[in-house]
């Protein structure tokens, strides 16, 4: 028996502890490293939690995350409090929730100075009233005791509940706006969560030495204004729009002169194409991505016409992503819900124009930003063992960590063109198999190039991979294959939600394997697909990065770390 090779820090099977190392178990049964607080901090302000993996119901990883910020606000508040802010501000995340919860958690169990970051950028990650809404409704969900006597107008919590400072805090969302932009955050976002702006100005109370402010406010909480002809032009234009639900050509009139959004009009007036026509003139970009189904429903996008020439040149418009905080998963799940024709939910249907199909795959790589092509030869390995299918990325319905991994590994595959994309799992079959059946007749290690090419589309890249025969999680699996095959590698990048177990070496030692015996100093990056508290890049190894998926600084952070 050779004992020392018990003990060798060499190869040891992922189902135990390296010797010496600080690894833990991680969700599967096998080891891994665990990040710190503030590494999980960015991956759940990130990727949220929505849906749990397939290893981790949705409640448990959202209180484990939610420990996690706590431990960061307990060890630098205002630290916490500014890295919130500048995940939001940046739109590096697909969706705003996660930056939310976490500013609602700063306010209620920081202390004071803590607090007084939260409520200071409160605008900056609340931006529109919807998120004001969601801010205000987990505050009534975290907060320590329950409402004191008397109600909000709407059944909500009492002004009680609300300490002098949080109300303050709210009071300056109103204030530090410019008139204008507040009279449009009145108008398009009216009401969600249970709450109103009548019901938020009923706590906050703001003090205004502005009599155009305070006119609008009076009207917003609901009280009769004596000057109303006085009030912001586009309440006006509400108000006409309100009175005359049926008049079309009213409607289009108004749209184009006073820039009306959708949510200011009857529903019947959105049957009309003339409105929907009028309404795309000047949409948000938010909002054009979002309505694009209705406008191709409604027959304002269709082939060659107007519509479309003019989404297109929207969607190519990088700067105008740029500043309108889109991020690459909200284009992702517009890409394929356009695609498919119908709805997740509903029973609308439309008939995709093509022209938009490819500028939405277009404008997934240009919300990355400038996508500077490097000379690396480089191995991008996509997971896709079982557990890849679990859960939804960044909140968006049967978008899977797998699926996800994919568009990301396209994105690099822009970057890098010298690559090979590769998939692993540990069963099914493989262009290549590392050793022999261990788990069992037809249980075959397997590590396959995939077609997949930078020239794929977005929506048959993903379709693609969905189809792939998967099994148990090895990331070790890419080293070994590249040293077996001998290919002449300068970075990994493994794109996996770190749930590994299955292997007879972890992947830190089967990299450190291949930089040995194929004289290489190759690098791996880890880009962690799941707001989990692994990795398995080794922290001792300053050859081996983890990065949080679809964060938009990943292709620039790649660069820097491989070059």
């Amino acid at each position: 028996m050779d004992y020392a090779k018990q003990l060798s820090e060499r190869q040891t099977p992922q189902s135990e502890k390296i010797p010496g190392s600080t690894q833990v178990p991680n969700s599967a049964g096998g080891f891994a490293w665990p990040v710190d607080d503030w590494t999980r901090l960015d991956r759940f302000l990130v990727l949220g939690n929505e849906g749990g993996t397939y290893y981790a119901r949705e409640r448990t990883l959202t209180v484990e995350n939610a420990a996690g910020v706590l431990r960061c606000l307990a060890l630098d508040g205002p630290r916490a409090v500014a890295r919130i802010a500048a995940v939001s501000d940046a739109g590096r995340a697909p969706k705003n929730d996660p930056a939310i919860f976490a500013l609602s958690l700063a306010v209620t169990h920081g202390d004071s100075k803590t607090k007084a970051a939260a409520l200071a950028t409160l605008p900056a990650v609340c931006r529109v009233g919807t998120h004001l809404f969601h801010f205000l409704q987990a505050l009534e969900q975290l907060r320590p005791h329950g409402p004191k006597e008397g109600h909000a107008p709407n059944g909500g919590p009492a002004v009680g509940v609300y300490g002098r400072s949080v109300r303050r805090g709210l009071g300056r969302w109103y204030t530090g706006k410019d008139i204008d932009a507040l009279a449009y955050q009145a108008i398009k976002y009216q009401q969600r969560d249970g709450w109103a702006h009548r019901d938020v100005l009923r706590l906050a109370h703001p003090k205004t030495d502005e009599a155009a402010r305070a006119r609008l406010l009076r009207w917003m909480v609901g009280k009769p204004v004596e000057d109303a002809a006085a009030l912001p032009a586009l309440v006006r234009a509400f108000l006409q729009v309100q009175a005359e639900p049926s008049d079309v050509k009213a409607a289009v009139r108004l749209i184009r002169q006073y820039d009306l959004p959708r949510e200011a009009l009857p529903t019947e007036l959105l049957q009309s194409a003339d409105v929907w026509a009028a309404l795309q003139e000047r949409m948000p970009m938010t909002a054009l991505i979002r309505n694009l189904p209705t406008l191709t429903r409604v027959g304002v996008c269709a082939p060659l016409s107007a519509g479309t020439q003019h989404v297109v040149a929207q969607l190519g418009d990088a700067d105008r992503l740029r500043k309108a905080r889109i991020h690459p998963i909200q284009l992702l799940a517009a890409l394929r819900t356009y695609a498919q024709g119908h709805g997740e939910r509903g029973k609308a249907i439309w008939e995709p124009v093509g022209q938009i199909v490819d500028a939405l795959d277009g404008a997934f790589y240009l919300a990355y930003g400038n996508l500077t092509p490097s000379t690396a030869r480089h191995v991008l390995a996509l997971d896709v063992s079982g557990s890849m299918g679990g859960g939804n990325m960044g909140g968006v319905p049967g978008l899977t960590p797998r699926e996800g991994a994919c568009a990301m590994a396209l994105v690099l595959a822009h970057q890098y063109p010298a690559n090979v994309i590769i998939g692993f799992t540990t069963s099914g079959p493989g262009v290549f198999a590392v050793g022999g059946s261990a788990h069992g007749p037809g249980y075959a290690k397997a590590v396959a190039p995939l077609e997949i090419t930078a020239k794929w589309r977005l929506d048959q890249a993903t379709a693609y991979v969905a189809r792939l025969p998967f099994g148990g999680t090895d990331c070790a699996l890419p080293m070994l294959w590249a040293e077996a095959e001998k290919v002449q590698a300068d970075a990994f990048t493994v794109i996996t939600d770190n749930e590994t177990w299955a292997g007879n070496i972890h992947p830190s030692q089967a990299l450190r394997q291949y930089r040995q015996r194929l004289g290489i100093p190759a690098k791996c990056a880890v880009i962690g697909m799941t707001a989990t508290q692994f990795s398995i890049a080794d922290p001792a190894d300053a050859g081996m990065l983890d990065v949080v998926g679809f964060d938009t600084a990943v292709p620039q952070l790649l660069t820097d770390f491989i070059g």
